[in-house]
């Protein structure tokens, strides 16, 4: 009989390890033999059984506590598991200690060692044991069993550990929840280290003599396959670790083994030719000998190692644990590793590669890594031809793996295969793998980095050999020159910062020479031959702009990674020497390329973002001052050259970089912005002037058209960053717009940048006046502020679409502005200034969207050939991109509640339909608002779903029932199922807003109808019905209370539950309420508090159409109307009470702007 266990389920939390000396009556083993049975036969014996496993337990507990309180002292631990948790400290002596006691009585030492193992296990149960030698083979055979007994409640497992026959009888609750293997926290993390080590330092300290006495090796080895064959998870994850790890060490030992007969086989020889012509001779008696006992002990560890591997490797490998899978994998590439001459052949190789294919990340993970120690030595990659030949592809494939860090490792491995095998990688495989420098998970694009690099990029020499004619950039240039040509010919140019960053670890060198790339720049043709195309030198400067970014910010690009990462000293360091070195070189260097490239948009709107990465403190160096000029010269003539967009907002942030009041350049920089402007308004004032003489007042001539639009957009391009307002810009503005509201005769390209130009000198002038104004000052700006307003509403209708969108996106945008001010400095400014859109004006927004969002969508679906489609693929994506962004400027009023949140609903019937383009705008619409305010949210999911069913009725025939295996209701239902996913798993969270459903969707329609609630099964649902009635005012008092309400006011809230209650929900009435006879008592008790509520809800919704102000921020007192989207019943005198209301609310009438 073993002694019973330590729980150790509880060890982390009783680190004292007190001693336990429980046994069990008649069964200690004595000599070797055993006294006592394992099997229980009757009752009787098996409810003593279960006794002794919980007085064991218990006792254990109390001898832990009596441990904890002998004088504050910790009692010394005695068992092995009890020391292998403690931690290496003893680990040495403990194994000297089991050998000595080993030594003395074997029996007692090897139980000692398999009782550690069952422990380790997890098990809290009781181990007997009986001598193999007293039972015939076929009861041997008959008790290999593992089985339930259902009277005890306890698992019985019975196996050979030769010489004995072991009994583990442990509850069965305890089979696969918890055991030290595979719990959590850094306590039970150096457990299974600390179990590792055990068994590597028994091995060592056994590799002499015991290792080879026939009988502790066997017992192991059977005890662990036993173990192994289990169908409990903790004794075949446990055991198959210590069976690997055995064997690990048992290679170990192998390897000694054979070194050791090297020698004495060379010693054999070296003292055999020297004691030629004699037959005999005592030293070589000697050497002999201990060559034979070398190869009688390699025979044994052989034996040894076959017997591991093939009873329990063969066995785990496809174990359906995933761990235990990992765990074999990982330790056959170890062994692959230290005994490649035993293990490196294709019969050990094939369990690796078969799985490669496995289904958990982690088992592929250990496959890589143990490929990789392989490959990455030279002298065995020459043995795994066939190996590579099988598996290339499936490895040149697992970049692509769903798991990053298996993506991360096969390229790590396919650098080394690429290094070591020669080309077993062809052409179409590098090409595929260098893509990769392009994903966005940065780890693996650095992997990819690392293997273009060397591959492609860097080749042996490059440092040393010089080309002719490169002078001291010669391996610079060269790199450079296949740089380019990869990105150009990868045809991905928007990338070149995610190209730049995956190269930054490995060629950051070269990537930083900013001194050779831009004197291949300036080379000229005439004077070098090798000057680069026009193609090559565009790619040249988007790589000089992304590889100065990166210097000189320090993190990825967006897109590759969380957040911004944070730089320690050195790095911070390295970046300030970086912005130096940058800045030092490009204000010399800048206005050539400037002067020579000034024709090209591109090339210049590149080099022009360059300053704003300066340490602008060099300029206090006198003797850059010239440079300055010459900087500010070339910009100057490159606003008078274009009107491209991306050039002239490149050019004007440069003058906002540069105009910092806190440089010592800002005065020099000033005078040159000021004089800019100056001439930009001057040629806009002569062409307006020349436009209003005419006597249509519209010109036809295209070059006075070109001309209007260029200096338009200068215009505008500059009083994005600069403040214009002294150039009173707005009246000049003003009048063109009206003009085309007037007349309609406008070209787009005069009317897209007045409008531009309009909101912009709106926003300087909404900046200065909320610093301190006067009040005549605020009014002039609130008339302007209305009139843009009715200027923007007019263009919604406008014929052409870009003048459309441009004006939707404006005034999306201005209502955000305009609705969220901060009101720290000037409250009474906020308060005049700010408003939030009338009923007409939300309901013009909402139709915007349906009609040019929606609407063309399901239009443009139709009656497309496919030559159209192909033909029209770049068309079809830049309209997606536009109306995603209508969307989302839209979405973006709701969520900060600038709109009412039932305009919302109508938005969410799209959401099924155009899933694959708008779903995640609207997806998250529906979060935000939920974390606004749940319960507004919910209802305005009702209102969309209640719309919907109501077209759907209306569209089917009077005379027939609703029809509901239609393809609209079918799409009803999915949008429901979708809408009940959002909810999410935590019904906690979610109770409020399900609860509202239920009273808004499901009582108000059947409150008054009786129950057949006869019998108890009713009553959990007559419960939950009056709860639901009960908490009605628990709901006004969450709304009111809950901290979800929008910044803006509550008053919106209000608003959106008057017109949710009068027009979109179906309400029974107080009289049909009180007209229904209920027959049953709890009936009756419902419709009494239907009553109630609808008296209340009745005397609310007066009290609300008769005194609901619209309180805003600045305390200006607004009225809604009732519907923000109106239904089919809505009555005339509705119709007109909303009129009035638009009157009063809308900002943008004709009365408020006389």
């Amino acid at each position: 009989m073993i002694a019973e266990p330590n729980a150790a389920s509880n060890l982390p939390s009783q680190k004292e390890n007190a001693v336990h000396d429980e046994t069990a009556p008649e069964s200690a083993v004595q000599n070797g033999s055993s006294v006592r049975n394992g099997n229980v036969k009757t009752p009787r014996e098996k409810r003593k059984v279960r006794e002794q496993c919980e007085n064991v337990r218990r006792n254990s507990s109390s001898s832990r506590r009596v441990s904890q309180l002998q004088n504050g002292e910790v009692v010394e631990a005695v068992t092995l598991f009890e020391v292998v948790s403690m931690g290496k400290r003893a680990m040495q002596s403990v194994v000297d200690d089991w050998v000595e006691a080993y030594k003395q009585d074997r029996n007692v030492a090897l139980l000692d060692l398999i009782n550690f193992f069952i422990q380790c296990s997890g098990c809290q149960g009781m181990v007997t044991a009986e001598m193999l030698q007293s039972l015939h083979k076929k009861d041997v055979m008959r008790k290999m069993t593992e089985t339930f007994d259902e009277e005890t409640g306890l698992q019985y497992k019975k196996f050979m550990a030769y010489p004995w026959i072991l009994t583990v009888t442990w509850p069965v609750d305890t089979d696969n929840k918890d055991y030290p293997l595979i719990r959590t926290g850094p306590y039970w993390k150096k457990f299974k280290a600390n179990f590792c080590e055990f068994i590597a330092v028994l091995v060592q300290q056994c590799q002499c003599n015991i290792l080879y006495d026939s009988y502790l090796m066997d017992t192991i080895i059977s005890l662990l396959t036993g173990l192994a064959d289990s169908m409990v998870r903790a004794f075949r994850h446990t055991s198959t670790l210590a069976a690997m790890k055995l064997l690990t060490a048992v290679v170990s030992v192998h390897l000694n083994l054979d070194v050791n007969k090297h020698n004495a086989e060379r010693l054999y020889e070296v003292e055999k030719k020297r004691i030629s012509g004699k037959r005999t001779s005592y030293r070589l008696d000697q050497l002999e000998r201990k060559r034979k006992e070398y190869e009688r002990k390699l025979l044994e560890i052989q034996n040894m190692m076959n017997a591991i591997f093939k009873g329990t490797f063969l066995n785990r490998y496809r174990d359906v644990i995933p761990e235990i899978r990992a765990t074999c994998i990982e330790e056959i590439g170890s062994w692959i590793k230290t005994y490649p001459d035993g293990f490196l052949n294709d019969s050990y190789l094939k369990y690796i590669g078969w799985m490669l294919y496995d289904k958990q990340a982690e088992v592929r993970l250990k496959c890589l890594l143990g490929l990789q120690g392989i490959y990455s030595r030279k002298e065995l990659v020459s043995r795994m031809d066939l190996f590579t030949s099988r598996f290339k592809d499936r490895i040149v494939s697992m970049p692509l793996d769903k798991d990053h860090e298996v993506a991360v490792q096969a390229m790590k491995l396919l650098m080394l295969m690429s290094q070591n095998c020669g080309d077993v990688l062809s052409t179409e495989d590098c090409e595929t793998l260098y893509q990769f420098v392009y994903t966005t998970h940065r780890p693996l694009a650095v992997a990819a980095g690392e293997f273009l690099y060397k591959r492609l990029l860097s080749h042996e020499g490059d440092e040393e050999v010089q080309p002719e004619g490169g002078g001291k950039f010669g391996a610079s240039t060269d790199q450079l020159k296949r740089l380019i040509s990869f990105f150009l010919e990868s045809e991905l140019h928007k990338h070149v910062a995610y190209l730049i960053d995956s190269l930054w670890d490995w060629a950051g060198k070269f990537l930083k020479d900013w001194e050779c790339m831009t004197t291949l720049l300036l080379k000229n043709a005439e004077e070098d031959g090798e000057a680069l195309s026009d193609a090559h030198e565009s790619a040249l400067i988007e790589i000089i702009l992304a590889t100065v970014r990166e210097a000189a910010e320090g993190h990825p690009p967006v897109g590759r990674g969380a957040a911004k990462k944070i730089l320690s000293v050195k790095e911070k360091k390295i970046q300030l020497e970086d912005c130096t070195k940058i800045t030092e070189h490009f204000i010399m260097v800048l206005p050539q390329l400037l002067a020579k490239y000034s024709t090209d948009a591109q090339k210049v709107a590149n080099l022009l973002q360059i300053p704003q990465y300066y340490d602008l403190d060099v300029y206090r160096m006198g003797h850059l001052r010239k440079h300055l000029d010459a900087l500010l010269g070339e910009v100057k003539d490159i606003v008078a050259k274009h009107s491209d967009m991306s050039v002239l907002e490149a050019s004007s942030r440069t003058y906002y970089i540069l105009c910092s009041e806190e440089i010592a350049i800002y005065s020099q920089v000033d005078r040159a912005r000021t004089q800019l402007i100056d001439e930009l308004m001057g040629q806009l004032n002569q062409l307006l002037d020349g436009f209003w003489q005419k006597e249509e007042g519209f010109c036809t001539d295209a070059g006075e058209i070109s001309q209007m639009h260029s200096a338009l957009r200068r215009v505008a391009a500059f009083h994005n960053a600069h403040d214009l307002t002294k150039w009173n810009l707005y009246d000049k503005t003003l009048r063109l717009l009206v003009f085309e509201m007037e007349h309609g005769s406008l070209p787009v390209l005069m009317i897209l940048p007045a409008l531009q130009c309009m909101y912009f000198s709106l926003l300087w002038q909404l900046t200065a006046v909320l610093e301190n104004s006067p009040k005549e000052t605020l009014f002039a700006l609130r008339r302007e502020l209305r009139c843009f307003s009715q200027i923007c509403m007019c263009f919604l209708h406008h014929k052409e679409k870009d003048v459309r969108e441009k004006a939707f996106m404006i005034l999306c945008d201005w209502l955000l502005i305009l609705s969220h001010q901060d009101s720290n400095n000037n409250e009474e400014a906020v308060g005049l200034l700010d408003y939030l859109p009338s009923t007409s004006l939300q309901e013009k927004l909402l139709l915007f969207i349906q009609k040019h969002v929606f609407m063309e969508e399901e239009e443009e679906s139709k009656d497309v050939t496919e030559e159209e489609d192909r033909k029209d693929e770049s068309c079809k994506l830049d309209d997606l991109h536009k109306k995603r962004s209508l969307l989302a400027a839209y979405c973006k009023l709701i969520v900060y509640n600038v709109v009412e949140m039932s305009a919302a609903a109508e938005i969410y019937k799209y959401y099924v339909k155009t899933y694959n383009d708008f779903g995640d705008i609207i997806k998250e619409t529906l979060s935000k608002t939920r974390h606004n305010n749940k319960i507004q949210s919910t209802k305005t999911l009702i209102l969309c779903l209640q719309q919907l069913f109501q077209t759907h009725a209306e569209s089917q025939d009077s005379s027939s029932s609703v029809d509901f295996y239609s393809a609209s209701f079918t799409n009803m239902k999915e949008l429901a199922r979708r809408f009940s996913l959002t909810f999410g798993w935590d019904q906690v969270k979610s109770r409020e807003s399900v609860a509202m459903i239920h009273k808004y969707a499901y009582l108000q329609r059947y409150i008054a109808e009786p129950l057949p609630c006869r019998g108890d099964e009713w009553q959990p649902l007559i419960w939950y019905r009056n709860s639901l009635l009960a908490n009605e005012d628990e709901e006004s008092s969450v709304l009111g209370s809950s901290g979800e309400l929008s910044p803006v006011g509550t008053s919106k809230m209000s608003s959106f539950k008057r017109k949710l209650s009068n027009g979109s929900l179906p309400v029974t009435s107080q009289t049909e309420a009180e007209g229904k006879a209920p027959d049953l008592q709890c009936s009756s008790q419902l419709a009494s508090a239907a009553g109630k509520r609808r008296k209340r809800l009745k005397s609310r919704e007066m009290h609300l159409q008769e005194h609901l102000p619209f309180l805003c921020p600045g305390g200006l007192q607004r009225r809604y109307c009732k519907d923000e989207i109106k239904t089919d019943d809505v009555s005339k005198k509705s119709q007109a009470e909303d009129t009035t209301e638009d009157v009063d609310v809308d900002v943008v009438s004709a009365d408020q702007d006389s």
